[in-house]
């Protein structure tokens, strides 16, 4: 390849996805009303309504460790505990989110996604190391 000339990896199986928060800016996407479709229908219910949200402490249930979240988050890290956060019904693009609102958007590769999801790990690397970006998941570092 000529010098100077980016190069474009394409994702594999094992190349590492998140969550990349800046997309939804620069698409002049909604994150909040995204995230809204995440809760149980009595929680969207009040975060419609509520103009401000206060910022509270989370205590993660497995390392103990406390962060400070406002109460949005917290809602959807308490709705990511429940058994059927993460089922066949959810659209693949949502269930892949889900893993990662649930996991605090720690890098995922295809394959740790379908064993997540329950999803075809093939399908999961063609729908989002695609040209086209869903829901701002995409390779880290640009892969």
């Amino acid at each position: 390849m000529p010098p100077g000339r980016p190069t474009v990896l394409k994702p594999t199986a094992d190349t590492k996805f998140h969550i990349e928060y800046d997309w939804w800016e620069h698409e002049n996407e909604d994150l909040r009303v995204y995230l809204l479709t995440h809760l149980p229908p009595e929680k969207r219910e009040y975060f419609q309504t509520l103009e401000e949200a206060r910022v509270v402490d989370y205590i993660h249930p497995d390392t103990a460790e406390v962060f400070r979240l406002d109460e949005l988050q917290l809602a959807l890290q308490e709705a990511s505990h429940a058994p059927d956060f993460i089922n066949p019904q959810t659209s693949l693009v949502d269930s892949v989110f889900r893993v990662f609102l649930k996991n605090g958007n720690q890098p995922r590769s295809p394959r740790e996604l379908a064993e997540d999801t329950g999803r075809d790990a093939t399908t999961i690397l063609r729908t989002f190391g695609g040209v086209k970006i869903y829901k701002g998941i995409r390779p880290c570092g640009d892969a």
